[in-house]
């Protein structure tokens, strides 16, 4: 709500603003079971009987929480504002005690996306110590500061929230201090946006007025957010095709990884069937003999020589590019004592095998775009406080940017003549590192072009002077690559 008032009063200083704050059915009613509610507006009809009363001229809703046939219904909408969209798990400091025990691990949610989503990673992602990890789900009702209090009072082993709504009360003054004190020792992960696809607009306020009230409207249509807007009406539409209401076992985002417009959905549709589905993907069709992926050859490209010395590693925080670079018992026990955080899931799985904890990931995006993430309260994580843990070759590269940087491995080329010879034959090349492409960009016929995920393999191609067409990560390639080829 004071984020709304100082949208408006600082585009419309002479406007006064008062808010009115109302609690909705679904917070007055904490136990009665979502599925009983099928299709209501359960947590925003309150607040939209606000306007047609004329109690207010304004009304604020958290989207995520609003019917799609409210949203493109016959008021006025605007989004404002969005914070990041994901989902995270909060634990017990006492977690790691349970899984070396093989107790059972209670985690309380009342989503059923999550309950299909993010407890079928937990079981992977949590850190092994030998024991079978088990998980079950227990419902958890109430605001966010209610949940939390749940979880000290050791009602549960972990719970599930929107990081958005973690976000935003860390940032008040008036919840922050309450909010900082429950989460005092907790242990976190934040869950990746592919695997534990959030739900169609998390994150995201939006503001509404009648379409009678012209003043209304002219403010709310100053204080929107074009591009969020624009991303959260395509989410809630793409959502229709899939099923709707709280029910819903999928997620629909928007990635963060400007300037492209990816949407990505995933989870089970309203037929119980599962699906994944990328959207706004380069619009390219190859033929398959034509194109080159070097996935396809991923152990081909280089051989590993491993340092025997420990590494040393002085910030609180490690970002690990590659599980490969994880070798030595002394390492893995330092690492056991940091804030880790990696590249993507599959070097979260392998490090999670080691008995490390993962804290969230860059979802194969790169790791620039965790910087804006890491800055937020939640997290509050900074770049000199953090080392990023590679081979020998990358750690210049990254110094250069003013990262600090340890090595744990040396990459030596592997001459393969049959990559060679596909790679001469092509005219399309997936790469997904640079240093592949340096190895054999001297057999690269002109005009080839060239594709590659986003991040650091894009902007190291890119300063070669090449333009490459942009993916999200491999798992998107890999879908185009079904869809797209002939």
């Amino acid at each position: 709500m004071n984020l709304v008032k100082n949208k408006i009063e600082t585009r419309f200083p002479a406007t006064e603003v008062e808010i009115i704050t109302k609690t909705s059915l679904g917070d007055r009613l904490p136990e009665i079971p979502l599925h009983t509610v099928e299709g209501v507006d359960f947590f925003t009809q309150d607040i939209f009987n606000s306007l047609l009363n004329k109690e207010a001229d304004i009304a604020v809703h958290s989207l995520k929480d609003m019917s799609a046939a409210h949203f493109f219904g016959e008021n006025n909408f605007a989004v404002v504002d969005r914070e990041y969209q994901h989902d995270c798990a909060i634990f017990n400091p006492s977690i790691i005690e349970k899984i070396k025990a093989g107790k059972e691990i209670i985690v309380g949610t009342c989503s059923p996306r999550r309950e299909e989503m993010a407890i079928k990673f937990l079981q992977q992602a949590l850190p092994f110590y030998g024991k079978q990890i088990h998980i079950s789900t227990k419902p958890i009702r109430g605001n966010i500061d209610t949940r939390l209090q749940k979880l000290n009072q050791l009602q549960y082993d972990a719970i599930i929230l929107a990081a958005a709504g973690i976000n935003r009360l860390l940032k008040s003054n008036t919840d922050a201090p309450l909010i900082q004190a429950l989460l005092l020792n907790k242990k976190i992960m934040l869950l990746p946006l592919i695997e534990c696809v959030p739900a169609p607009c998390q994150g995201a306020i939006v503001v509404e007025s009648s379409k009678n009230h012209p003043t209304a409207l002219a403010i709310i249509s100053a204080i929107k957010d074009e591009k969020i807007h624009a991303d959260c009406s395509k989410e809630k539409l793409l959502a229709l095709e899939y099923g709707a209401g709280c029910l819903q076992k999928f997620g629909v985002t928007t990635l963060p990884i400007p300037p492209y417009n990816i949407t990505y959905a995933a989870g089970k549709n309203s037929d119980d069937t599962d699906f994944k589905k990328w959207y706004n993907l380069p619009l390219l069709r190859v033929p398959a003999e034509e194109l080159f992926s070097s996935t396809d050859f991923m152990s081909r490209f280089f051989n590993y020589t491993y340092s025997e010395q420990p590494t040393h590693f002085s910030t609180p925080t490690v970002f690990i590019a590659n599980h490969k670079a994880v070798h030595l018992a002394a390492d893995i026990s330092s690492l056991q004592q940091k804030r880790i955080w990696v590249s993507g899931t599959k070097t979260w799985l392998e490090l999670a095998k080691m008995g490390i904890w993962v804290e969230g990931s860059a979802d194969a995006f790169g790791l620039e775009s965790l910087l804006p993430l890491w800055e937020s309260p939640l997290l509050n994580i900074k770049k000199e406080h953090t080392t990023i843990l590679t081979n020998r070759a990358s750690e210049k590269n990254w110094q250069s940017k003013f990262w600090n940087t340890a090595s744990s491995y040396e990459l030596a080329n592997r001459s393969d003549a049959a990559i060679a010879e596909k790679i001469k034959a092509a005219n399309y090349i997936f790469w997904s590192s640079y240093r592949q492409y340096e190895q054999y960009k001297n057999q690269v016929k002109p005009n080839t072009q060239h594709l590659c995920c986003g991040g650091e393999t894009a902007s190291l191609l890119r300063a070669d002077g090449i333009e490459p067409i942009i993916f999200p990560n491999i798992k998107a390639f890999q879908q185009w690559r079904i869809s797209n080829t002939f």
